[in-house]
């Protein structure tokens, strides 16, 4: 390992359930914290009862090396890295004020399972066209983890993928714990692209579940969903990856599954009859999918590849097409 790629001190950018998970994970390791939280009541909460007053609120930051902030700015000085963990639908409106010389000669790290819906744009691209960083100084975080079982210490296991790998093993380092298992990968493009596309497939699988559909049914809609994610990462970046992973694989099932997944839930909500609005306001949270979903339908377009699993969703949830008759006719297609 390159010994002059050392994070002693990382900012933290969000203040959800899942920047609360990682907060968890890094603040473990005994480095300085620096935490973003977007709203003062928040913050001011924080630093009187050393918890998230919104999310995973059993975690108890006590004696933690943690500092927050509520001015993003002062959040980002002195500090060697950088995660964004903001849902993907508001990481422009909370990036772009961000002075570019503010990121200069920090480590930039995306765990965002999501796309950039107003630019239908991957984050680590964001970092690269709006602060010109160097992709060699980004990383991505993914899973299979649910922020929900970091809080339990339930074992979990993630990937850090970057395209340097000493960067990955720096982090790699600092996250492991007695319950927390990590590899590295130099597939930037197609960690953080996999991570966008399970939740689409987790959507999928969600509105089957609320059609009626069974366990028979979702096996085989999950092995079609892998197939679809291998040709799209193929075509989108070619790379001696091994889909059958758990950063791929094994990320798809625990979020197409999962009862903690929020993409399932929004899915499975639709399914049974609920308005898009209305399962948004009923989940409460982001569910990353459903903006990832014309993302996809975009790209793949642009790729020439067929998605019909995808193509399926995108009828659904953008262009008004009735829930059982687009269902009905995946289920010919599926094999």
């Amino acid at each position: 390992m390159n010994k002059n790629i050392q994070i002693k001190s990382l900012t933290i950018i969000g203040a959800g359930s899942w920047a609360t998970a990682l907060c968890k994970i890094f603040s473990e390791s005994g480095i300085e914290i620096k935490w973003w939280f977007h709203r003062q009541e928040d913050a001011e909460h924080f630093l009187e009862f050393s918890q998230n007053p919104r999310y995973l609120t059993d975690v108890d930051f006590k004696g933690r090396k943690i500092q927050v902030f509520y001015d993003l700015e002062l959040a980002l000085e002195g500090t060697d890295a950088v995660l964004i963990a903001v849902p993907s639908a508001f990481v422009s409106q909370v990036l772009r004020p961000i002075r570019k010389e503010s990121l200069q000669g920090k480590k930039l790290i995306s765990s965002i399972k999501g796309i950039m819906p107003a630019e239908l744009q991957l984050v680590t691209d964001f970092f690269a066209s709006h602060f010109a960083a160097d992709p060699n100084d980004m990383a991505v975080i993914g899973g299979p983890c649910h922020a929900e079982e970091v809080a339990l210490e339930k074992q979990s296991y993630l990937t850090v993928a970057s395209l340097d790998l000493d960067l990955a093993n720096s982090l790699k380092e600092i996250m492991q714990s007695r319950y927390i298992s990590v590899q590295t990968s130099g597939d930037l493009d197609g960690l953080e692209w996999a991570a966008v596309l399970k939740n689409v497939y987790a959507i999928a699988c969600g509105v089957c579940h609320g059609q009626g559909f069974g366990d028979n049914f979702q096996a085989v809609l999950v092995s079609n969903a892998m197939q679809e994610m291998n040709l799209f990462l193929h075509h989108y970046s070619p790379f001696e990856r091994e889909p059958l992973s758990s950063a791929y694989l094994g990320d798809l099932l625990v979020t197409a599954y999962s009862t903690f997944s929020r993409n399932r839930t929004f899915g499975n909500m639709v399914g049974r009859g609920y308005s898009i609005k209305a399962a948004q306001i009923e989940l409460g949270m982001v569910a990353e999918g459903y903006y990832a979903i014309e993302g996809l339908y975009k790209m793949k377009q642009k790729l020439g590849i067929q998605l019909p699993i995808a193509d399926s969703m995108y009828a659904i949830f953008y262009q008004n097409a009735k829930v059982k008759e687009v269902i009905a006719r995946l289920k010919e297609i599926l094999k």
